[in-house]
């Protein structure tokens, strides 16, 4: 604590060592294509204070407070502005989008006078009116005013779309596999391994400038993705330095106050790692050394590891139990030189949360649509997960035409769980069941490292922008000693009978006895750059830019799964309870009547895989008249992929080596200033992930069943057809009515299957194709028509969209896995900015959709839809430098619950559809407070 108080005051007096004097900041940008304007020169009436926009339209000047001024704006091919009335206030930085419009040879001398107030209304609506797609911008300033911690929070807002568990992405019904991330405009890879999917939660909302909801595909934008691609774009030049602490506790309902379970692990757990405590003896062989070993020494081997199987419970259900956040952010903008400036931001974010859940599942055999049960568990789940980071960024500008940019984030994800277990297992007693008790203990850790360098130059003798990048990933995931135990009572109609330890003469047995290694290393790396050009023609702007990308993925697999056995059985050991069974004593020679060690051997344990990512594009934007304007081109990728093994003879071995042509389309009629009609057409690619390839199959205790990839799968090749309409009346307000069609080639969808002997099975597998055909509502509008609402704000969607997965051998009529038929988004905001209060109530619910497919005479399973309510309140204090915020979320706490429909009536009806999952997650409650200095 003495350490961390000293940093904190070492980054206060550093920070406050730079002059803190008053400033005016802001963004230009054309009037007709909403493009960033680099070199317009600002100069302020009654000062002499001057300057010009960097590569990103960006600008700041240096001013005295206290008094009101005028800004004079002037660049080649606009016409000059006037912005008169801004007011700048002491220690307090004044914002300004402006937007400049393009001239004629009949307009020179010609100046445009406005004031701010005017000017930001009119830089909002052509930001969004002016992008050269069907999208939604959340701009810095809407970030700001809202209570969002981090980008997760924040896309909750977004009408067209929901956030799954605070983190997961789903736009227009699509789930996350679906969707697609750009973070600084460079594609990101999914932040988990086992996964399709990118983890919003992990960026703080205050490091965000600005966000992009592509709902459209054109060339300039990766393929990879058919409902939405995410932009976040993080701040690299603060106005001022700054200093900001936000300090949070909170609880969750079915948590606190209740009996919470853990077992012994390490020292550093807090921290988001294992110090070591859960990994392999010291001295322990690698794979090959220790098969070649008898079964006498693998056993011995067996003995060096900890004996804790059994769980502890918490000392006191209130404090330990409460959740924490921490969040330390600040920056610094310094002038080198006349016309240079050095800018950083630097974050760090920890965030630990307890929670516990208790949930049922089952699986059900099926005959003429009739179940019967196979199990049916009852579980308690008690997990602490740490969500910790850093981020840090550095932009050096030089002069107002070249941007340099290093921008690096390091992400600690960790879940430290433990499930207790009760229930029937009707596999070996289909009669009566067996009465079972498990248990299983883990410790999973996930770190997801990025860096990036960019550069931004205006190439102004030859009217050209260049932008190039190259960035590094590495994500790790770590699994040490997954332990995992099930006890059989002796006599399941005798309630006192004893219960005894599962386990016999299988070296390989998964399901109890088991202590599992799992180690992968994702390691991503790219590059590539674009090049624009604007012209005019016909006395328009027209721009030609074209581009390439390259991404190397390498994935390094390995897992270690341990069984131990009796390779005669003991009775009397098995009745041991669990801090005693698996003692050193209890192991013997490895042939006698004592506990025996073995690790599960052969190539699917291991596996390494490889892509490689070529893609070029060329794309022009052409201003054909002053309300017609057309974005089209074409993007090419090449992509090959290995998995398992780069050699052709191992039978793991394979390869895929595909390459698409992407058209794009976007065709936008200015109605009027206010109104747009779009029309976009596009072929985009959803390509299988590596663990959706891989032979490895891994026994899952949640689903009780094992996942396995399937190397058959190929990837899905999706064409997109937009018609919208958009108004946007004025700031802040907007109302869009469009339809969509989209269609699936091969759509990869996950399969359940029961397989002989009760060996359930989780695959992945190609349908042959689907349609969907949608529309869409949104809208967000201010209540200010009346006096008494004025500080409301509403917002909404509602999209339907009808879905039908086909095939050219069977008669299938059911939609496409992951895909829901509905989508309500509504919020309301009340904000008296004034007084700095913000508060906001959101709801949203996805229509039922398919988790699983089914097999032969498995139906599929399906989720139920469930309504979410959020609810946000924030409020400014200590003359608007601290904030304290609450935070209620999923407030309903309805029941998740994922069914088998036997009815097909399309909804789920208790005591009826046989259910495979019931789960409630609770209701968080949070505060925070947060200190600007």
């Amino acid at each position: 604590m003495r350490i961390g108080g000293l940093l904190v005051l070492f980054i206060v007096g550093s920070l406050n060592a730079f002059a803190q004097k008053s400033k005016i900041e802001g963004k230009v940008t054309d009037s007709k294509t909403g493009s960033n304007l680099s070199g317009v020169s600002i100069a302020v009436d009654g000062a002499k204070a001057i300057t010009s926009t960097n590569t990103d339209g960006y600008f700041q000047l240096n001013i005295d407070a206290g008094k009101k001024y005028t800004l004079r704006l002037t660049s080649v091919g606009f016409i000059t502005k006037e912005l008169a009335d801004v007011e700048v206030k002491p220690n307090e930085v004044t914002h300004l989008d402006i937007i400049l419009e393009a001239s004629t040879k009949t307009e020179t001398g010609v100046v445009i006078r406005s004031t701010t107030k005017k000017e930001s209304v009119s830089a909002l609506i052509a930001y969004q009116r002016n992008a050269p797609v069907v999208a939604q911008v959340i701009s810095a300033e809407a970030i700001r005013r809202s209570p969002d911690k981090n980008t997760g929070e924040v896309l909750k807002r977004v009408p067209g779309t929901s956030v799954q568990e605070g983190k997961y992405l789903v736009v227009r019904g699509l789930a996350d596999r679906y969707n697609q991330a750009m973070l600084n405009g460079i594609l990101m890879s999914s932040t988990e391994p086992d996964r399709k999917t990118f983890s919003f939660d992990i960026l703080p909302s205050s490091m965000i400038d600005n966000i992009i909801i592509n709902k459209s595909f054109i060339p300039e934008l990766p393929g990879e993705w058919a409902g939405g691609l995410i932009q976040v774009n993080t701040k690299d030049i603060p106005a001022k330095d700054f200093l900001s602490i936000q300090v949070g506790t909170g609880f969750n309902t079915q948590t606190i106050g209740k009996d919470f379970y853990t077992y012994k692990g390490s020292n550093t757990d807090f921290l988001g790692y294992d110090n070591g405590t859960r990994g392999l003896p010291a001295g322990f062989p690698l794979k090959g050394a220790f098969a070649d070993l008898d079964n006498g020494a693998k056993t011995a081997y067996g003995k060096d590891f900890t004996n804790i199987w059994s769980t502890q419970k918490n000392s006191s259900n209130i404090l330990p139990l409460l959740n924490e956040s921490f969040l330390i952010n600040g920056g610094f903008n310094k002038k080198l030189g006349g016309k240079n400036t050095l800018a950083a931001i630097m974050a760090v974010n920890y965030n630990r949360s307890n929670r516990a859940i208790d949930f049922e599942n089952q699986v059900n055999l099926f005959q003429n649509n009739t179940a019967s049960l196979n199990f049916d568990y009852f579980n308690n789940k008690y997990s602490t997960d740490i969500l910790a980071g850093a981020l840090a960024n550095f932009t050096l500008q030089l002069g107002s035409n070249t941007k340099i940019s290093l921008k690096n984030m390091l992400n600690v994800n960790t879940t430290d769980y433990t499930t207790l277990r009760t229930g029937k297992d009707f596999e070996t007693n289909p009669a009566t069941g067996d009465n079972i008790k498990a248990y299983e203990l883990a410790f999973k850790a996930n770190t997801f490292f990025n860096t990036q360098l960019t550069g931004d130059h205006n190439i102004k003798k030859y009217g050209a922008k260049l932008h190039w990048f190259g960035s590094f990933n590495i994500l790790d995931q770590y699994i040490p000693d997954q332990r995992r135990v099930q006890y059989n009572q002796d006599d399941p109609t005798n309630p006192a009978s004893p219960y005894s330890l599962l386990i016999g003469a299988s070296k390989s047995s998964q399901k109890s006895g088991s202590r599992y290694y799992g180690f992968l290393n994702d390691y991503v790396y790219t590059a590539g750059g674009d090049m624009s050009k604007s012209f005019k023609g016909n006395g328009l702007t027209q721009t030609i830019k074209g581009g390439y990308f390259f991404q190397v993925k390498d994935r390094l697999f390995d897992a270690r799964p341990f069984a131990i056995y009796l390779p005669s059985d003991n009775p009397g050991l098995r009745h041991l309870g669990l801090d005693q069974v698996f003692a050193q004593e209890n192991f013997g020679t490895g042939f006698d009547n004592k506990f025996a060690f073995n690790e599960l051997s052969g190539e699917g344990y291991r596996y390494i895989a490889n892509s490689i990512l070529n893609a070029g594009f060329l794309q022009f934007d052409n201003q054909i008249t002053n309300k017609f304007r057309a974005v089209w081109g074409v993007r090419v990728e090449n992509f090959d992929q290995v998995i398992g093994s780069m050699k052709k003879s191992d039978p793991r071995h394979v390869q895929s080596k595909v390459t698409d042509f992407l058209p794009g389309v976007n065709l936008t009629y200015k109605l009027t200033d206010k109104s747009n009609f779009r029309v976009s057409g596009s072929q985009t690619v959803i390509r299988p992930e590596f663990r959706e390839l891989s032979t490895f199959q891994f026994y899952d205790f949640d689903l009780g069943a094992t996942v396995a990839g399937n190397t058959a799968l190929v990837r899905t090749k999706v064409t997109n057809f937009d018609l919208r309409y958009e108004m946007y009346p004025r700031a802040g307000e907007l109302f869009t009515l469009g339809v969509f069609y989209k269609y699936f080639k091969n759509p990869i969808e996950a399969y359940f299957n029961v397989g002989s002997g009760g060996a359930s099975t989780y695959n992945f597998i190609n349908a042959d194709e689907a349609n969907s055909f949608g529309a869409e509502v949104e809208f967000r509008k201010k209540l200010d028509f009346n006096p008494s609402f004025k500080n409301f704000t509403v917002q909404g969607n509602v999209s339907y969209i009808y879905n039908r997965v086909t095939s050219q051998s069977t008669s299938l009529d059911r939609p496409m896995q992951g895909q829901s038929p509905y989508l309500l988004n509504a919020g309301l905001q009340y904000d008296i900015e004034k007084t700095g209060l913000t508060t906001t109530l959101l709801f949203n619910q996805i229509g039922r959709r398919i988790v699983f497919v089914g097999g032969s005479d498995q139906p599929p399973i399906w989720e139920n839809p469930r309504a979410v309510m959020d609810f946000q309140v924030a409020k400014k204090i200590m003359k608007n430098k601290g904030e304290l915020k609450l935070n209620v979320s999923d407030i309903f706490n309805q029941q998740a619950i994922y069914y088998n429909d036997l009815n097909d009536n399309k909804k789920y009806d208790k005591g009826i559809d046989a259910f495979a999952i019931k789960r409630k997650y609770g209701t968080n409650v949070s505060v925070s407070f947060g200190y600007n200095f």
